[in-house]
């Protein structure tokens, strides 16, 4: 098992692949990070979790390492121009790492060979700064949702 103490940056972890997950078992591993590091740690509702945008139209980035999911995330599109990612998701023993950064990078890459030139994303209060380091804008004021308090923030790609 690796703990987050035990590994400093993504690149220490040699057998990480990225998947742009367009098969069923491919978007069980995003479910799986998903259940694992969010629902189950904040009492998520799996109702609340997989919501309207978990449909055909959402495209998934998964990070396996050996194999195994180990971070994710979601995109769809708002409008023509601007597509969500959302859901980003580390594993607790693999944070800190870059993975976080990696997963969003591999969003915006996948967002713009699809024609789109702004990513949006709807970020907890706790993590403006991540995203900030990221070249994201805050665009909109905090709205408190069911489970965290969230503000939009917007990058043009």
């Amino acid at each position: 098992m690796i703990f987050e103490s035990d590994i400093e940056t993504a690149e220490e972890l040699p057998n990480l692949e990225v998947i742009r997950a367009t098969e069923t078992w491919q978007q069980a591993g995003a479910y799986y990070v998903r259940i694992q590091a969010m629902a189950k740690k904040h009492h998520i509702p799996l109702r609340a979790e997989f919501d309207e945008h978990d449909g055909p139209d959402a495209k998934y980035i998964v990070i396996t390492d050996n194999g195994f999911p180990i971070a994710t995330a979601r995109m769809y599109p708002l409008d023509r121009k601007s597509v969500m990612i959302g859901r980003v998701v580390v594993l607790p023993e693999y944070r800190r790492q870059g993975i976080g950064s990696m997963v969003v990078g591999e969003c915006e890459s996948w967002a713009e060979e699809l024609g789109y030139g702004k990513t949006v994303v709807e970020s907890r209060d706790n993590k403006i700064e991540f995203y900030e380091k990221l070249l994201y804008e805050i665009t909109g004021e905090p709205v408190a949702g069911e489970t965290f308090c969230c503000i939009r923030m917007e990058k043009e790609l």
